[in-house]
């Protein structure tokens, strides 16, 4: 959009025509769907799709899904290749400047390395942690982190040596986590409705901030110049913008359910989340303490993860076909419907 143009408008009138202006300029936003990525779906019985991540330096889009992992050119999608081998493939992170890939292995508990040029599994680094999970690499500390969700910890890794070094006991099922570049991680807490904050050169929990009204914690995204942490939750179904150095909860939104993704554009000050229910929300951070709502996009069920293109600025979501949910349980009265593995695809969506 052109700026708006004051020239020949009194002073008075042009002040409150300018505040509008770029009011304005700050929510135009439309973002709609541009393309639906085709992926055949990964061999093996657990039907299973996770993280997406965008490599931006090589212009990759790396896919997880179920045993395999599968990786797009960034420019046109066309399947350039697939990481294999896995039994329930979460996270990837590609480290550039020591020329190696890391995804973890939920089921078998550890975490693969491979190498970004011919996709190769090269090593591997065992967590014994059952749902290793999220993926996290500290520039500060130059260590990388496994959050192994359902264990309720995490494990710090060495990437040079591609050892494990340590074990941070979380306190509860963690998810998502953000780094600050300066030495410390912050960490969704789903079961502790709380964000873990940790020291990354001494490996231990430094704070604990409450993410209330938002619970069941899930995405991060994260504001490193104007220290402002963006965390979505499922139960309560909220998005709450907190301050990085004290933990404070500025501003909250209810959003939709399943929120299991989030990303922060510093471009834009646009933030993204997106949910099981088929919904894309955006917000633009106005200002460091106010946050606007600018657009929901309606995608598809399932799409509940995303990644962010920092050279289109497009926003990719993965999602499948769905059948009929589970039998009731005692632990799950309400099953969600059940992936079944077909028609799997990655939609591109852009303004």
């Amino acid at each position: 959009m052109k700026p708006c143009s004051l020239r020949h408008l009194a002073a008075g009138v042009s002040l409150l025509l300018f505040g509008a202006c770029a009011s304005a300029n700050a929510q135009a936003v439309n973002y709609h769907l541009l393309k639906t990525v085709p992926i055949p779906a990964a061999p093996g019985p657990r039907e299973y799709f996770d993280y997406l991540m965008v490599d931006n330096d090589a212009r990759r889009v790396y896919v997880t899904q179920g045993t395999e992992v599968d990786v797009l050119n960034a420019d046109d999608y066309s399947l350039v290749g697939k990481i294999t081998g896995l039994q329930l493939s979460h996270a990837v992170v590609v480290i550039n400047e020591l020329g190696k890939g890391f995804v973890t292995d939920g089921d078998a508990k550890k975490v693969l390395v491979f190498d970004p040029k011919t996709l190769k599994v090269t090593g591997e680094i065992v967590t014994n942690q059952p749902d290793t999970d999220a993926l996290v690499y500290d520039p500060a500390s130059k260590l990388l982190f496994s959050i192994n969700g359902n264990s309720g910890n995490a494990t710090v890794i060495d990437p040079v040596k591609e050892t494990a070094v340590k074990m941070i006991d979380l306190g509860g099922a963690a998810e998502f986590g953000a780094v600050d570049g300066k030495g410390t991680l912050f960490d969704n807490n789903e079961e502790k409705n709380d964000i873990v904050v940790i020291d990354t050169k001494t490996q231990s929990i430094k704070a604990r901030w409450p993410t209330a009204p938002a619970g069941t914690v899930t995405a991060l995204a994260f504001d490193i110049k104007n220290h402002r942490l963006f965390s979505a939750g499922r139960k309560p179904q909220f998005l709450v913008m907190m301050d990085s150095d004290t933990g404070k909860v500025i501003q909250s939104f209810p959003i939709s359910g399943g929120v299991d993704a989030a990303a922060f554009e510093p471009e834009t000050g646009l933030v993204f989340a997106s949910t099981r229910e088929g919904k894309l929300h955006i917000f633009h951070e106005d200002t460091p303490d106010k946050l606007s709502e600018v657009q929901t996009v309606d995608t598809a069920y399932g799409a509940k993860t995303l990644a962010l293109d920092p050279k289109t600025h497009n926003i990719l979501v993965s999602t499948s076909d769905f059948g009929p949910p589970p039998p009731p349980t005692e632990k799950q009265p309400n099953p969600l419907p059940r992936a079944v593995q077909q028609n799997f695809r990655v939609l591109v969506y852009g303004r």
